[in-house]
């Protein structure tokens, strides 16, 4: 009976810090927002613009209409996904850059299932879903071998299968998968079976192309969480990011929980693929995510690698992005402002990394010398 009590009070003790992590992970990114925030009204200020007018514009003009939030929740949705992708490996300890590929390579083995594989309905939805994850798995194993096995360095083999990635897909798009017989560059489009239900349908408000992939993206970070906080993959993940060679002491495969780090969060970048293909666009275009793979990141390191934070620095963050273009239609303030708030909040992040990193050096030098 003392056993039982003593693991139950161990259970109510992880879960009360894991409450704790929680709670100032999400306080630790709202200050850095509004640091940000109140940055750049400085500079507006120091400027000559009227900054209380553009933020008046770019806080409230995403939310004036309907179709600005469906435009708000479609972007956010691809944002959180690909910041949700980069997190797991971040929690590993790798600087994982390679979404853009696992993107590209989730969006055409959507389009390739959701267009030339008739399947009835339902089912026609859920597996181009399915292979979009597996192919952005693939191409997260790829560079996650390549570190864990051969000692390879994470950002020069991400980077450079992104720049292999997207000079495949652009060949697909332009030549064997181009539609026959138009002039613009995009393929077939998709079967409507296969399409993500618009939101529209659920609010009955014009909501533009948001649509269910939103839902999807909240289930994924619930699940990220869950396996990071709750799973012994998770655990894993978590202590080799900690302290690789304790992790490695205690019994855990390091090299498989690299991996496996790689391979989740591929997966979830698989799945924003999928999104732009079943959800936004319906076909596969040229430049299908621009530069939302980089910011993504952005997103995860605002977060402090927290799933459940993740989607409030998404949806934060492609708010700032709508309110930026709207504030530029509004006032004579351009959407350098807000490049300006996206360059503080990446200096406030790592602000925030300096005070960690310098106390593990010392304790490590402190170690050397005893």
């Amino acid at each position: 009976m003392t056993a039982t009590l003593v693991e139950t009070e161990d259970r109510r003790a992880y879960r009360a810090t894991r409450r704790r992590d929680l709670a100032v992970d999400l306080s630790m990114t709202l200050a850095t927002i509004l640091a940000a925030l109140a940055i750049g009204f400085v500079v507006m200020l120091a400027t000559g613009k009227d900054p209380v007018r553009a933020y008046e514009a770019m806080l409230t003009g995403p939310l004036e209409r309907s179709f600005r939030v469906g435009r708000w929740l479609e972007d956010a949705t691809t944002l959180t996904l690909l910041g949700l992708s980069v997190a797991i490996p971040f929690r590993a300890r790798q600087i994982s850059l390679g979404a853009e590929s696992q993107l590209y390579a989730g969006a055409l083995a959507a389009a390739m299932v959701a267009i030339f594989v008739p399947l009835p309905p339902v089912v026609a939805v859920i597996v181009p879903l399915v292979a979009a994850a597996a192919a952005g798995a693939g191409m997260g194993l790829v560079p996650g071998a390549m570190k864990a096995r051969l000692g390879a360095n994470e950002i020069v083999a991400t980077l450079m299968l992104n720049a292999i990635a997207v000079r495949v897909y652009d060949y697909l798009v332009n030549g064997p998968l181009k539609q026959p017989g138009s002039t613009a560059v995009h393929s077939d489009p998709i079967r409507p079976d296969s399409a993500l239900t618009p939101l529209q349908e659920w609010f009955g408000v014009p909501l533009g192309r948001a649509n269910t992939g939103f839902v999807l993206m909240l289930l994924t970070a619930v699940a990220l969480w869950l396996l990071i906080t709750r799973t012994p993959l998770g655990y894993r993940i978590r202590m080799t990011g900690s302290n690789p060679d304790f992790a490695e002491y205690g019994g855990i495969r390091v090299p498989r929980a690299i991996e496996w780090s790689f391979v989740i969060g591929g997966a979830v970048a698989g799945l924003a693929g999928a999104h732009l293909v079943q959800g936004v666009y319906g076909r596969l275009e040229p430049g299908l995510a621009g530069s939302l793979a980089f910011e993504g990141i952005v997103v995860a390191l605002l977060a402090r690698n927290n799933p459940l934070v993740v989607v409030v620095a998404g949806l934060f963050y492609s708010y700032l992005r709508s309110g930026g273009d709207i504030m530029e239609q509004q006032t004579d303030v351009g959407t350098e402002i807000v490049v300006v708030i996206q360059a503080v909040i990446v200096l406030l992040v790592t602000a925030q990394a300096l005070p960690d990193l310098l106390k593990r050096r010392i304790a490590r030098r402190q170690a050397g010398v005893r």
